[in-house]
C-alpha cells in the first residue's frame, strides 16, 4: 500500500510576475482529510487548481497513486479519479439534478440518451450517500446546500480517489454542516482522500486529520491536527498573533435611522409583518436558519423584491425603494450572498468592478474619469488590503475573499448611511475577517446603520449591539447584548418552523 496517495512537490505558478506559489510541497495519505488553510491570497485555491489542471504550474510535479500526472484540463482530472466541489457552483441550474450528475457523459442506448439508467445511477448514488433529493427536479428548485451535495455526488460518480473540498460549509446550517462531515466520513471510510480548505478554525479540527497552512504561496507547516491549537494555527497563517478575534466596539448607537413596520411579501419566501427598528451607529445583526427570510428581507428593502405590504420610514419619511437604483440614490447599499452570481461582474477588472455601483459621479460632459475612478480603485484596494497584481487585473482571477473585499469597497465608495451585508465574511480568512469586523465598526462610529445577515453566532455574537432572529418569514425575536447566547438565538430560531 503506499504511504501517499497525493504528492505535490515543488509547485511554482507566477502570474504576471507575481509569484502565486512558491515552490510547495504538499503530501495526502489513503483514508485521510487533510485541511489546507491560509489567508486569502496565501495560495490555497491556486495549487487545487494546478491539480485539478484548470491551471498549469510554471515548474514542480504531481506524483498520484504512485505515479507522475500531469492534468491538462478538468475532465482529464476527472476521468484519472480527481475531483473538485468549489465553493462558487458552477452547474446548469434550469437543467434536471440527473442532467447535472451526467452532463457531458450521458449513459447511451441505441444512440439515444438512456433517461432510466442515468435516473437508477443518481438514485444508487444519492441512496449510498444518504441524498434525499429527486434526481428529476430542476436544480433551481434547490437550496445553495443541497446544490452542493449533488456536486459531492458527482464528483463520487466519477469513482474519485481525491476530493478537493472549497468551503464547502460557507452557506450551511449546523445541521447541514453534521450531514456533510457524515457524507466526509463515509468517503474517508472508503480509502479516499480528503483535501478540506475552511476558514472556519473549528471545524478543522472536528473534521481533520492533518493540517497545512500557507501564506504568501509558500508552504508554513504541516501538522497532525493532535500536535496544534487554534492560536498556533493562526499565527501561522497571519504570521502574528492574533489575541482577539472581534475588535473592541467603540460605536456609540445614536438615534433611530430606520423603522420597518408590518412589511410581507407574496411570493418566494414569504415574509410576514416583519417589524423592527435600526439606529445611527447601530450593527443590527439578523440571525436564522436557511430559508428564514433573512436574504429576502434585505432585498424587499433595497427594492429587489415586491413589498405586498407595510411601511418603511427612513429619516422620519416612509419610502419605498422600487429598485436598486432608487436604494442606492436614497443611501441604501447591498452587499449580496452569493458573490458570484450577484456580486463580482467576473471578466470586469478590479477597478471596474469597484466603480460600477457610483458610475454618475465619473461622467463629465459624457466622457468617463478614468483617472477619478482609478484613484477611487486604488482606495479600495489599499484600504481594504486586497491582494491584486494591479487595477486592471480582471477579478476572476482574485481569490474568493479579495473579490468579497472589492464589492465590499465598491459599496463604501456610494457613502451609504444604511449598509446591509449578507454573510460579508463568507469564505474569508481569520485576518481578513478581523478587518472587515473593524471597518463596520468605523461605519457605525460614523453614524451609519448597518445590518448584518450571517449564518455564523460567534460572528453575530462578537460584532452586533443587537441581534434580530428572523423564524420561517417572522421575527421570532430580538435579544438585547446581556440576552446574547448561542443557546437563545437557535431557541428563537426554531420558534416557528414548526406549524
Amino acid at each position: 500500500m503506499l504511504d501517499y496517495l497525493l504528492e505535490l512537490k515543488g509547485i511554482t505558478k507566477k502570474f504576471l510576475g507575481v509569484v502565486a506559489l512558491d515552490n510547495v510541497d504538499f503530501k495526502l495519505k489513503p483514508g485521510s482529510i487533510h485541511s489546507l488553510m491560509g489567508e486569502n491570497g496565501a495560495g490555497k485555491s491556486t495549487l487545487m487548481k494546478c491539480l485539478f489542471g484548470i491551471y498549469n504550474a510554471d515548474s514542480g510535479s504531481i506524483i498520484f497513486q504512485g505515479k507522475e500526472v500531469k492534468f491538462k484540463n478538468t475532465k482529464m482530472a476527472l476521468l484519472n479519479g480527481v475531483a473538485m466541489v468549489q465553493q462558487e457552483l458552477n452547474q446548469a441550474t434550469k437543467r434536471s439534478v440527473m442532467d447535472n450528475m451526467w452532463l457531458g457523459r450521458y449513459p447511451k442506448k441505441y444512440g439515444f440518451i438512456d433517461s432510466k439508467k442515468m435516473y437508477l445511477d443518481t438514485k444508487e448514488i444519492f441512496n449510498r450517500l444518504g441524498i434525499n433529493i429527486n434526481p428529476k427536479v430542476i436544480l433551481n428548485k434547490l437550496s445553495v446546500s443541497q446544490r452542493q451535495m449533488i456536486e459531492i455526488a458527482k464528483a463520487v460518480s466519477y469513482d474519485a480517489k481525491v476530493i478537493v473540498f472549497d468551503e464547502p460549509t460557507s452557506s450551511l446550517t449546523d445541521t447541514e454542516i453534521d450531514k456533510l462531515f457524515d457524507i466526509i466520513r463515509k468517503l474517508k471510510a472508503n480509502g479516499c482522500g480528503i483535501i478540506y480548505i475552511s476558514h472556519k478554525m473549528e471545524e478543522i479540527f472536528q473534521i481533520s486529520d492533518e493540517v497545512t497552512v500557507m501564506r504568501d504561496g509558500k508552504l508554513i507547516s504541516s501538522n497532525k491536527v493532535d500536535e496544534i491549537n487554534i492560536d498556533i494555527v493562526i499565527k501561522n497563517m497571519v504570521g502574528r498573533k492574533l489575541d482577539n478575534r472581534y475588535p473592541l466596539k467603540t460605536n456609540i448607537v445614536g438615534d433611530k435611522l430606520l423603522q420597518v413596520s408590518n412589511l410581507s411579501t407574496s411570493y418566494g419566501i414569504k415574509l410576514e409583518n416583519i417589524e423592527f427598528s435600526l439606529k445611527e451607529g447601530e450593527i443590527l445583526g439578523i440571525a436564522g436558519l436557511v430559508g428564514s427570510g433573512r436574504s429576502e428581507l434585505l432585498e424587499a428593502i433595497f427594492g429587489l423584491r415586491n413589498i405586498q405590504s407595510g411601511n418603511i420610514v427612513y429619516k422620519g419619511k416612509t419610502i419605498r425603494n422600487k429598485n436598486s437604483s432608487q436604494a442606492i440614490k436614497k443611501g441604501f447599499a447591498l452587499l449580496t450572498e452569493e458573490r458570484r452570481q450577484t456580486g463580482i461582474f467576473p471578466i470586469l477588472n478590479v477597478m471596474e468592478n469597484s466603480c460600477c455601483a457610483n458610475y454618475k459621479k465619473y461622467k463629465s460632459y459624457g466622457l468617463i474619469n478614468y483617472k477619478k475612478m482609478k484613484e477611487d480603485a486604488r482606495w479600495v484596494v489599499n484600504n481594504l488590503s486586497v491582494k491584486t497584481p494591479g487595477l486592471r487585473q480582471k477579478i476572476k482571477f482574485l481569490s474568493g475573499g479579495n473579490q468579497q473585499k472589492v464589492i465590499l469597497g465598491r459599496w463604501l465608495l456610494t457613502n451609504p448611511n444604511i449598509l446591509m451585508v449578507d454573510e460579508p465574511t463568507r469564505g474569508i480568512d481569520v485576518g481578513a475577517k478581523y478587518e472587515i469586523y473593524q471597518l463596520l465598526n468605523e461605519l457605525a462610529c460614523d453614524k451609519k446603520g448597518i445590518l448584518m445577515v450571517s449564518s455564523e453566532m460567534p460572528e453575530l455574537i462578537g460584532v452586533c449591539d443587537r441581534i434580530m432572529v428572523m423564524s420561517n418569514g417572522r421575527v421570532a425575536g430580538i435579544l438585547d447584548k446581556e440576552q446574547f447566547s448561542s443557546e437563545n438565538i437557535m431557541y428563537l430560531c426554531a420558534k416557528y418552523n414548526m406549524r
